[in-house]
């Protein structure tokens, strides 16, 4: 492996590694300042539903988390078992320029796009 594509693949694993620390983090923030279900104050129908959209949107980002999550866990993977940058689904390299914006990625843009119009 030449000098420049192990500086890369350095870089990569960095950012993934920053990246798992900020998503586990913000996790962690988030499941601690939940507040309780029932905080026994009394509300209108108004509050209440707007209660329940924040607790909506506070669960799907956690959720959203937690798939990222995943997502730089299985790239960190692909890294140790060295085939980090091939794209998952057609096997050919995935661009350093995709890496570095979505780090993550295990599909070139080609294959992502397919993937995203049949889901």
């Amino acid at each position: 492996m030449d000098t420049p594509t192990q500086t890369h693949l350095t870089t990569l694993r960095n950012l993934l590694t920053y990246r798992l620390g900020e998503l586990q983090a913000d996790l962690r923030a988030a499941e601690g300042i939940r507040p309780p279900a029932e905080s026994g104050e009394v509300t209108d129908r108004k509050d209440e539903a707007a209660r329940l959209v924040v607790e909506e949107v506070d669960v799907a980002e956690e959720e959203r988390g937690r798939v990222e999550i995943q997502a730089v866990q299985r790239a960190l993977q692909r890294l140790d078992a060295g085939t980090y940058g091939d794209c998952g689904s057609c096997g050919e390299p995935i661009p350093l320029q995709r890496l570095l914006a979505q780090p993550a990625a295990d599909r070139c843009v080609a294959c992502q796009s397919a993937f995203e119009h049949h889901a």
